[in-house]
């Protein structure tokens, strides 16, 4: 029997692959990724939010593309995802321009010439158009098509500020129709929401993931609408690294590099600091930066293999990989998400914990030097400084503890004293900042003698609370190691 052809619903088939997980920042990240492969120095990213349906154009001074390249690169998949690469390139599926197109838009149109040529050639394709035919119909666009939207996209760019000298573009990306924006329930203003993704979430994520290319001596420019981006750079000069491992993998190199933010950062984390993007905090940025031939893939979180804390929040990884590994690490289409090799886990958690330690040692010596400055608001807890971070202890100056105190005789202040001391250990263990103390130090912290601890044991046993108890339970919550108990009462609890 012969084989059957399957060929896919064109309609169908679209709809699902842009189904990838891209947002409107990583779309155009994707498709800028393209003019970047492309040679190209300059790029725009354009959309009117006051005008339906919303027309988005990315255009680029790249390279640009022959007839014959412009058809292929519109195929799905353009390349083939085991193909060698430049080790610049910043492809990999062959799939990205169009998955990212359709994850925003039905009908996407792409404009190109040669560089140093003047004519331009176009294809489009449009869902409602495979829709109707249900074949694989890639619709070569008119001379008067084609004029007509280079006319709307010279009539946007020239009416926005900041524009480029002598711009010249060789290639422009069109979304006709951004449907994610255009539908929604009565009463949303779309053009709002548009203009918000565009200058608070696309803008900075744009200013983050390209800030090597916007940094260059021979820099990448990008201008969204009304400005020309400027770059973040995650890893400030002030930070202090950490020692640098790295190793190579299938020829390509691995390389791990920690830094720890400095914790006056914890008092300037605003976007105007350099310490964080405008919209982030520091916990935000908190984690694994991996970056990929110089762009920035994944930002922020550890990958799952700790979780993120407020302890933490100075540390950054810096990972690099080359594109030829990037398989290893499970790099998905939208180019969001990376898992770590399972052979190489244990390097990442064993270099993790060392940062770990850094970036707690900074951020205890932020809160020693905060504790250190009095408030003049009375807490009924007081922070004390240990080498795990900054433990509770209650206020015996706090008004209702000195007016409590005041009418207890000296035995009641004693066992007033321990059971305090029960609360605050609990405290400070749930709080993974307790540190446990000899039988001799807690005595003399509390002023007791040890006739006035053995009495207080004896009247527990007498009140009921067995021996294993008082010494496997109430010693712990008391805070003190059994062995540091002096012999005495140890055979007291035998």
């Amino acid at each position: 029997m012969p084989d059957e052809i399957a060929i896919p619903n064109p309609e169908y088939f679209i709809k699902s692959i842009a189904e990838q997980g891209y947002s409107l920042e990583t779309s155009v990240a994707d498709l800028i990724d393209n003019s970047i492969s492309a040679g190209a120095g300059k790029v725009e990213v354009l959309v009117d939010t006051q005008k339906t349906p919303f027309v988005l154009f990315i255009a680029d001074d790249g390279g640009g593309m022959s007839p014959d390249e412009l058809k292929k690169g519109m195929e799905l998949p353009s390349s083939s995802v085991e193909a060698s690469r430049s080790p610049n390139d910043l492809g990999r599926f062959g799939l990205g321009m169009k998955t990212a197109s359709f994850a925003q838009t039905r009908c996407l149109t792409v404009i190109s010439r040669e560089k140093g040529t003047s004519r331009y050639q176009a294809r489009t394709w449009d869902v409602e158009h495979l829709k109707s035919t249900g074949t694989w119909s890639l619709i070569p666009n008119t001379e008067t098509e084609i004029n007509t939207l280079l006319k709307s996209w010279q009539q946007l760019s020239q009416g926005f500020l900041n524009p480029f000298e002598n711009y010249k573009p060789n290639t422009i990306v069109i979304w006709r129709g951004l449907y994610k924006y255009e539908s929604g329930p009565e009463g949303i203003d779309n053009s709002e929401i548009l203009q918000k993704e565009l200058t608070e979430i696309t803008r900075e994520y744009m200013q983050l993931i390209f800030h090597r290319f916007l940094n260059r001596a021979d820099p990448l420019k990008i201008r969204l609408n009304n400005e020309q981006l400027i770059p973040f750079d995650p890893f400030p000069d002030s930070a202090r690294n950490i020692s640098i491992q790295q190793k190579l993998l299938m020829g390509n190199n691995l390389r791990l590099e920690g830094f720890v933010l400095p914790n006056r950062s914890l008092e300037e984390s605003n976007g105007a600091s350099g310490w964080t993007l405008s919209h982030k905090s520091l916990m935000d940025m908190e984690g694994i930066y991996i970056y990929r031939a110089d762009r920035l893939i994944v930002f922020g979180g550890w990958i799952g293999m700790i979780k993120k804390a407020p302890r933490l929040q100075l540390a950054r990884l810096r990972v690099e990989i080359g594109n030829g590994i990037d398989h290893l690490f499970h790099l998905n289409v939208a180019k969001s998400s990376i898992i770590i090799p399972f052979g190489e886990r244990v390097a990442f958690m064993r270099y993790v914990s060392i940062l770990r330690k850094e970036a707690e040692k900074e951020y205890l010596n932020y809160e020693t030097r905060s504790a250190s400055v009095k408030s003049p608001v009375q807490h009924v807890f007081r922070k004390v400084p240990t080498s795990k971070g900054m433990s509770l202890e209650v206020d015996e100056d706090f008004p209702l503890m000195k007016a409590l105190n005041d009418t207890l005789n000296g035995e009641q202040k004693k066992k007033l004293r321990l059971l305090l001391r029960m609360i605050t250990t609990t405290v400070n263990k749930i709080r993974k900042v307790h540190e446990e103390v000899s039988y001799i130090d807690l005595t003399e912290k509390e002023n007791l003698s040890e006739e006035d601890f053995s009495n207080t044991v004896k009247e527990l046993l007498k009140n009921g609370m067995g021996k294993r108890e008082i010494l496997h339970n109430l010693m712990p919550a008391l805070g003190i190691s059994k062995e540091s108990l002096p012999a005495a009462l140890l055979n007291l609890l035998q």
